[in-house]
């Protein structure tokens, strides 16, 4: 429904020319790109009385002296105390048979998943001071904070967390602001890749950065001295520190990365077509059980850390949020066959990409690079989609209010 209210502000013009692919690419040239962003002219009319409201959070490092330091660890006892024991308990009441309501399970799990962090969800409790760098939370008192950017909007709540050694604090907030409108008007597709971070229908491609892959000798050396002391001891404590520490920094060079990675792609772009791709599918153990073990273990283990150290699902939820924030339409496309069709003669098959890297149609004999392909085939797919559910809710608008669930079936 959301996107249909989208499309509702805009003005597709020239749908018809979606379908006529043989005229829209000219793939002679090896450098050659896809002239489909010509194709549909996206006009913005926003309803300018209408406001949309924008929920965003601000995370700064906490300086708190001794004194606060040792209360917030102490409340993060409490928290984690307290998470223990409920979860103890559903457990007996579990092993019991005895079933809680929604009411006695949300009294119990208060805390449930929050860790070493406290969180005040009262408004009235909460008072910032951004002038100072300060903030005042229960119990804590006033504490100074890396006042990095303004605080924008209503403060609903407000979170303290402990990561690698560092106090830190989230604010949420809300703000209502007015409907975004984008100064572009092209539209591209977006491939996810295993040797790219991803690659654009207009040729424009992003490598990986992999950072886990950059520090694992580093890392398997800090966990090798890790292993060979004695727990939870003094030089234990230590060791695990530095491997703590080097955890977050690969954490915060990924985060950067991606977050530039998505500013780009959002900034650049008035539509973008991704592909709907199941993430727990696609980095799924191989192992198997153990009347059925898995094959491809080792290699598939390897694929499973290269996927999740690309963050390329970190990219998409990154993307779901800073689009509406631009007011770029996201499209979701199913992979079916995005990277087993021809662009130019339309002949899909497997035999297409023998190979990672290489497209090479069995048909007409067409070769590029096989996500730039996947680019273009997942682009036009998401135009044909649009234009389809366009055209449909602009024959059907003065008969009825469409639902959902027709658009999903026009489409």
């Amino acid at each position: 429904m959301r996107q249909l209210q989208f499309l509702n502000s805009l003005a597709v013009e020239d749908t018809a020319a979606v379908f006529g692919y043989q005229d829209q690419m000219n793939m002679h040239s090896k450098h050659a790109v896809s002239t489909v962003p010509k194709v549909l002219a996206f006009v913005h009319t926003p309803d300018h009385h209408a406001r949309m409201e924008r929920r965003q959070a601000f995370r700064f490092e906490l300086m708190p002296n001794g004194e606060p330091q040792r209360r917030m660890s102490r409340l993060a006892g409490c928290a984690r105390y307290v998470y223990n024991q409920a979860l103890a308990l559903k457990q007996e009441r579990y092993e019991k048979k005895e079933k809680l309501t929604r009411f006695q399970l949300d009294k119990l799990l208060v805390e449930k998943g929050i860790g070493d962090s406290l969180r005040e969800s009262d408004p009235r409790c909460i008072k910032l001071d951004q002038v100072n760098r300060r903030i005042q939370l229960p119990k804590l008192g006033w504490v100074r904070y890396r006042n990095s950017r303004e605080v924008l909007g209503e403060i609903p709540s407000a979170t303290v967390s402990l990561s690698a050694g560092q106090w830190f604090v989230s604010i949420s907030t809300r703000r209502e602001v007015e409907p975004p409108v984008h100064p572009s008007r092209s539209s591209v597709g977006l491939d996810w890749g295993v040797a790219r971070f991803y690659t654009l229908s207009d040729g424009e491609y992003q490598d990986q950065l992999q950072p886990l892959k950059r520090f694992l000798p580093k890392l398997a050396k800090l966990e090798r001295r890790l292993a060979g002391k004695k727990k939870f001891s003094g030089n234990w404590k230590k060791a695990k520190a530095k491997i703590t520490k080097l955890h977050s920094k690969i954490t915060h060079i990924r985060k950067d990365f991606v977050h530039k990675a998505s500013n780009d792609i959002s900034k650049n772009h008035a539509v973008v077509f991704v592909e709907d791709l199941p993430g727990k599918n696609m980095s799924t153990s191989a192992q198997g059980t153990k009347a059925k073990p898995g094959k491809g273990v080792r290699q598939k283990s390897g694929l499973n850390r290269s996927i999740l150290d690309a963050s390329r699902f970190e990219l998409r939820r990154q993307l779901a949020y800073k689009t509406q924030w631009n007011g770029v339409l996201l499209v979701p496309v199913p992979p079916q066959n995005t990277s087993r069709r021809c662009p130019r003669c339309r002949h899909t098959s497997t035999e297409n990409r023998q190979t990672q890297a290489k497209f090479v149609c069995v048909k007409c004999g067409f070769s590029a690079p096989a996500d730039w392909v996947a680019a273009i085939n997942i682009k036009e797919a998401g135009l044909a989609s649009l234009a389809c559910s366009s055209s449909w809710h602009a024959r059907s608008a003065s008969c009825q209010e469409p639902t959902e669930d027709m658009v999903c079936a026009s489409v």
